[in-house]
């Protein structure tokens, strides 16, 4: 496909789900039902690192997760008791427990403790090291720094490992990312979008295969440069919003003519 036509059908893609309609049927849609910056922060976390799987299930999941911490998520991972964050227990999506869950709640309370949120830890690592990739890798380290089973460690994947980093880019591309069509929030004004990686998956790197945005097999993160840099190409201040793009004719398998 000629790079003008391959710009046009990724627009035409982008302009279809890049909107409202998209929110309702998709994790982001956790975040979207509180109003306050941190209650935002902290559910699109918790919706992010579940976001495996069948959509419907990880937004069902995912408001069962809320109803645990009393629909006030901030709340809850600063000030819960011992008693109220062993209920959690009981929860389980696929291979996430209640085990990692009740980790994942000390580990924000951590952070929030020593960082005040997760958004000024991601905007002071990025304004030090003006990269991503070492946000990434600094965000994992200080996440599993305290006592914690292992298995908990495989719901928050490793850029170091050479892992794609889906769930991660994708919730930081939510929080990030700021535009007129009201789906991503925009809440890290000190992380520009231009340093995004795509958050790639099944969905997206069939597309972007495709589409001969990617020649790499596996989906990993040398999958995440290759592909991000092309779609830097189409636009070099926000390659990720061509997200919506690849997901969106993956998922829904559009049949497209690339000849």
């Amino acid at each position: 496909m000629e790079k003008d036509a391959l710009r046009d059908l990724l627009e035409t893609l982008h302009n279809k789900y890049n909107n409202a309609d998209f929110i309702e049927n998709d994790p982001i849609s956790i975040p979207h039902s509180f109003g306050t910056k941190e209650n935002i922060e902290i559910s699109g976390f918790f919706a992010s690192a579940i976001a495996w799987g069948n959509r419907k299930s990880i937004v069902k999941s995912a408001m069962q997760m809320m109803k645990y911490m009393d629909n006030q998520p901030y709340d809850f991972v600063t000030t819960a008791s011992e008693k109220e964050i062993q209920h959690l227990s009981t929860y389980v999506y696929r291979t996430f427990n209640g085990q990692d869950f009740i980790y994942f709640v000390r580990a924000l309370r951590q952070f929030c403790i020593k960082f005040e949120s997760i958004g000024n830890f991601f905007e002071r690592e990025f304004i030090n090291s003006r990269d991503i990739r070492t946000v990434l890798s600094l965000f994992r380290s200080h996440f599993f720094n305290i006592r914690h089973d292992r298995h908990c460690e495989k719901h928050l994947s490793s850029i170091d490992r050479g892992a794609a980093c889906k769930r991660l880019n994708m919730y930081i591309r939510w929080m990030v990312r700021k535009d007129r069509r009201g789906v991503d929030f925009g809440l890290w004004k000190n992380i520009p979008m231009s340093a995004l990686y795509l958050p790639l998956d099944v969905h997206s790197g069939n597309t972007g295969r495709a589409f001969g945005l990617l020649a790499r097999k596996q989906n990993d993160w040398k999958a995440v440069e290759e592909i991000t840099q092309n779609l830097r190409e189409f636009d070099a201040s926000d390659p990720v919003r061509f997200d919506f793009a690849l997901f969106g004719a993956g998922i829904n398998q559009l049949k497209i003519n690339i000849d």
